[in-house]
């Protein structure tokens, strides 16, 4: 019997530890400006995420070329906001922000051409009636 309580024990636990849940990061904003880009990811109360960071940092870096960057880079850490809460006040739902640092000069963008006139000058001689 005691081993059967044992046994009960231990998978209540391993079921409440929660399981490991692949996660991919998303871009949710970011800001060409400050050359800023922000990843995010959902995770309920009982997952353990398991991030797939070379794909954020892909996603990072392809978003940061296309502003004109040569690279990104993480931050470091996260930002958790919670999305819902069950009654008693535990966070059931949650969005994880990680944000990224574009790296490099961008390049310059050079102004569309426009073709000025050139003014002419008129002067006795090429002037009509002199």
């Amino acid at each position: 019997m005691r081993k059967v309580i044992i046994a009960i024990a231990a998978t209540f636990a391993t079921s409440m530890s929660g399981c490991a849940v692949q996660k991919t990061l998303t871009p949710v904003g970011g800001s060409r400006s400050d050359g800023t880009i922000r990843l995010a990811y959902s995770v309920s109360m009982f997952e353990k995420p398991v991030v797939d960071w070379t794909q954020g940092s892909y996603l990072a870096r392809q978003r940061c070329a296309a502003w004109g960057y040569s690279d990104a880079e993480s931050f470091g850490g996260s930002t958790q906001q919670c999305e819902a809460y069950n009654g008693y006040g535990n966070c059931v739902q949650a969005t994880i922000f990680v944000d990224y640092q574009c790296t490099g000069q961008p390049e310059a963008i050079a102004p569309a051409p426009t073709s000025i006139a050139k003014p002419t000058t008129a002067t006795y001689e090429n002037h009509p009636g002199g």
